[in-house]
């Protein structure tokens, strides 16, 4: 196709059919499946809306592309967008080829970057999340923006919890995904051994009666503390929480249970960093 307007001095170009292959980064958006087995392996993820991209071109991920409702072109016109081209549909070519009403009206391919190791992540870090079997992509994504806010340097997660560079998570997370480091621990639980090596103590959250209150944990629990939670509604398995230095529980009022896993991330978060300077 010809090129149709100018970002700055990058040409845009229009895309009339959904089924182009200049687009299919983002086909099928809404297909869970297709996309692991797309996005990981072509060393991509997708961001959706101005305010996530901008984060991600912050972060220092390289863009592949940019697709944009042809309305919102301008949205972009102060970005340098390098080497990667820029192409405009209509909202109908838009749902057509992702599945869905991209009503944000921008979407954007990233190259992924290498995972740092646990190690890695660890020695930069004074306190950290660990995730079990957390696949539920909002969950994820709110427990990365709640880590990010409330005072976690890094996150480390077992072999079966969801992509956080999925766009979902990505979206939640509003682009705090890239503004933590995480890594993967490939053995589990055994490689909770390795955070406990590495000088913090694993705190386990479980609505368990006979485990520790949090705020009556003392400060050298506190000190470098490795919150470890599991999935909406199974929570921790039996081996995790067994690897674990203390088992901790959020107390609850009303006869009620738990809270959401994000929820209860958050306040735990907020718990373990009351002590912090607010500066």
């Amino acid at each position: 196709m010809t090129a149709v307007r100018q970002n700055r001095r990058v040409p845009v170009h229009q895309i009339t059919d959904p089924d182009d292959d200049r687009i299919a980064d983002y086909r099928a958006l809404t297909d869970v499946e297709l996309r692991t087995r797309w996005e990981p392996p072509h060393g991509l993820f997708i961001a959706e809306g101005e305010l996530v991209l901008r984060r991600a071109l912050r972060a220092g991920y390289p863009a592949r592309s940019y697709l944009v409702d042809a309305k919102r072109v301008d949205q972009l016109a102060d970005l340098d967008t390098g080497d990667a081209p820029v192409y405009a549909a209509t909202q109908d070519v838009l749902q057509r080829a992702t599945g869905f009403h991209v009503h944000r009206g921008v979407l954007a391919s990233f190259h992924r970057r290498s995972l740092p190791t646990a190690a890695e992540v660890l020695a930069g870090a004074r306190r950290v999340v660990i995730l079990e079997d957390v696949n539920n992509h909002t969950n994820l994504g709110a427990i990365f923006r709640g880590a990010a806010a409330l005072g976690v340097d890094g996150v480390l997660l077992s072999p079966s919890c969801a992509d956080p560079l999925y766009r979902r998570s990505v979206r939640v997370s509003m682009g705090e995904v890239f503004a933590l480091p995480y890594a993967k621990l490939d053995r589990w639980p055994a490689g909770l051994d390795e955070v406990r090596e590495a000088g913090f103590t694993v705190l386990a959250m479980t609505p368990a009666p006979d485990a520790v209150p949090m705020q009556l944990l003392t400060p050298a629990q506190r000190a470098r503390a490795a919150l470890l939670l599991g999935a909406e509604g199974p929570g921790l398995t039996a081996s995790a929480q067994a690897a674990s230095d203390v088992r901790v529980v959020l107390p609850m009022r009303r006869g009620v249970d738990s809270l959401n896993v994000a929820a209860a991330a958050a306040v735990a978060f907020w718990e373990l960093g009351r002590g912090d300077p607010l500066a």
